[in-house]
């Protein structure tokens, strides 16, 4: 049984820019750890962390390594220091080498991989799938089995075109490593980390209590990921369906109420993008801000424009404006008249609000009194459609991407455009070469179309309670608005 006190030493070892330190970032979960770039020989020294469970607790010692670069002239030079005749097994032989004077001079940066791979309990051998199995991978692995550690291949890039993982296997078995595992740094599945663990657990038995504990805790870990997220999305819905900006019926003051309660509602959603990636460890270089004039700002497109909502598939009907008035909604304080979205048909250009004018000139006079310019419908399921995009992508994305999210979400998550061309971009871990594909989706979720229809209900409920948006002119800490954002959340895990 594992000590507690003593974790599971592990070194991450493999060929040159295979995405040694990548795999680490990973399962760390810390874009920051070490150096990732496209060139080889970026590790130099081993560099060492610990993977805990979420109360502390050190369960795996992960030592980073250089590259091995010459395992045909160590191995050439092994024969010289220790003949077969004298038949030294293979960590005596190692220990010969690591007491030579090449130790310090020639074989000194595979000299740091050996002498690191004797002190831990097991290996990970990272390769790249999209390279062609050589006689050099065959001489490393020889290299590092003389070490009497078990050794566990972690097959990277496997979520690629260029992938070859059947040659791959089918090399490895011949070298008596039947057991490997696939972990796409850049996007690993779902449950990588697990099969990960499980497989180790096979090989190190004697461990295998300690590393069951630490896949049950990555698996509640990982919920509460997505609990934390849905409720952040909850949060920005309710903020956004309960803001009601006073104005008068002044074609320009609409106007410019309007603009004030789209920067609003923008700013709102920022907010929540920056604490998503915050919750999934991400930076914000990770999903950009790019700010755009009205007619469009971050993802390519406008959260007021009707095109982002069909992107989306959300139904756009004859009553949804486009142009500066697009996306709000006049609600009348007097006179029990609600004019909804179609009462801001057509867009007011240069402040000119032109659409009322198709309800004729009578319901017009009507209007008297104060009104207040609410966030439409649409926009609100655009709000959250986003936002569970934007989940999903976090889900799916190893931290040794380097490529921000950008676009191509729209394309993964959202529904198919037919009359837009795919974007072929992806998130690529440094090691890639210029231009290889992307990796492909494991399976990709079936697109949320629109919000459940329990979120649409809390969305009413939220649009007569100005006092619950944060966002607001005066927003009132409420019980009822705490727990109307707790079962929203819940419908939103139950809709991802």
């Amino acid at each position: 049984m594992t000590d507690v006190s003593n974790p599971i030493d592990l070194a991450v070892v493999g060929h040159t820019n295979t995405g040694k330190t990548s795999l680490l970032r990973t399962l760390l979960r810390d874009e920051s750890f070490g150096e990732v770039a496209d060139r080889p020989g970026t590790t130099r020294h081993v560099e060492s962390a610990q993977l805990l469970t979420e109360t502390g607790q050190a369960i795996l010692v992960l030592r980073d390594t250089p590259g091995l670069e010459d395992a045909m002239g160590v191995l050439d030079y092994l024969d010289q220091l220790s003949p077969p005749q004298e038949r030294h097994d293979g960590p005596e032989r190692i220990r010969r080498l690591l007491d030579s004077p090449e130790a310090a001079g020639r074989f000194e940066q595979e000299c740091r991989v050996l002498a690191t791979v004797l002190q831990t309990d097991a290996a990970l051998y990272v390769v790249d799938t999209r390279d062609p199995v050589l006689p050099k991978h065959r001489d490393e692995l020889m290299l590092l089995a003389a070490c009497g550690r078990p050794i566990l291949p972690v097959l990277n890039f496997t979520r690629t075109p260029l992938s070859d993982t059947a040659a791959w296997r089918d090399a490895l078995a011949r070298l008596g490593l039947h057991a490997t595992v696939d972990f796409d740094t850049v996007a690993p599945a779902l449950d990588g980390e697990g099969q990960l663990l499980d497989r180790l657990a096979l090989m190190l038995d004697h461990h295998a209590a300690a590393l069951q504990t630490l896949r049950a805790d990555l698996g509640q870990q990982r919920l509460r990921r997505l609990q934390d997220a849905t409720r952040l999305i909850a949060e920005l819905l309710v903020d956004a369906a309960a803001l009601r900006l006073p104005c008068s019926q002044d074609s320009t003051d609409m106007a410019a109420i309007t603009l004030g309660l789209r920067k609003r509602t923008r700013d709102r959603e920022q907010d929540c993008v920056h604490a998503l990636l915050k919750r999934y460890r991400f930076s914000k270089a990770t999903f950009p801000h790019h700010p755009l004039p009205l007619e469009g700002e971050r993802w390519g497109m406008d959260l007021f424009n009707p095109q982002a909502l069909r992107t989306f598939g959300i139904q756009v009907g004859k009553g949804l404006a486009t142009g500066a008035m697009a996306g709000a909604t006049i609600d009348v304080l007097t006179g029990g008249l609600s004019l909804g979205a179609a009462a801001l048909l057509g867009a007011a250009i240069g402040g000119a609000w032109q659409g009322a004018s198709q309800w004729g000139k009578r319901l017009v006079g009507r209007l008297a009194g104060n009104t207040e310019m609410t966030v439409d419908d649409p926009v609100l399921h655009l709000l959250g459609l986003r936002q569970l995009a934007l989940v999903r992508a976090l889900e799916c994305r190893g931290h040794a991407a380097m490529r921000p999210i950008d676009g191509d979400l729209l394309a993964r998550m959202a529904p198919p455009v037919p009359e837009a061309p795919a974007d072929g971009d992806g998130d690529v871990d440094a090691a890639d070469a210029p231009g290889d594909p992307a990796p492909a989706p494991e399976t990709p979720p079936e697109p949320l179309r629109r919000l459940p229809p329990d979120v649409q209900r809390m969305l009413d409920e939220a649009r007569g309670h100005p006092g619950w948006s944060s966002i607001g002119e005066d927003p009132v800490p409420d019980a009822r608005r705490e727990a109307l954002v707790g079962a929203m959340a819940q419908a939103l895990f139950a809709a991802l």
